[in-house]
């Protein structure tokens, strides 16, 4: 499971847009938007992390992302 996710963040652009976590059971469990979203989303895999954000990231088994032409974009879109 982390090679799947190492291996699709290398593949996910500089961009801004939306993006969703799951769970093993392909449930989404977050919903976010970026304006950089390689940046953010690599940040989920890296580092420590304290609460809620621990818990998150011990749950997620998989992204998806769809990239947008502004960060306005990814803002209307997350919503």
């Amino acid at each position: 499971m982390i090679t799947m996710i190492k291996e699709k963040l290398a593949l996910v652009p500089n961009k801004p847009g939306c993006y969703v976590m799951k769970n093993k059971d392909g449930v989404i469990i977050y919903v976010g938007k970026a304006k950089d979203l390689k940046k953010r989303l690599s940040s989920y895999f890296r580092g420590n992390h304290t609460g809620k954000t621990t818990r998150l990231v011990d749950e997620i088994a998989d992204f998806e992302y769809m990239v947008v032409g502004s960060e306005t974009e990814a803002f209307i879109l997350e919503l």
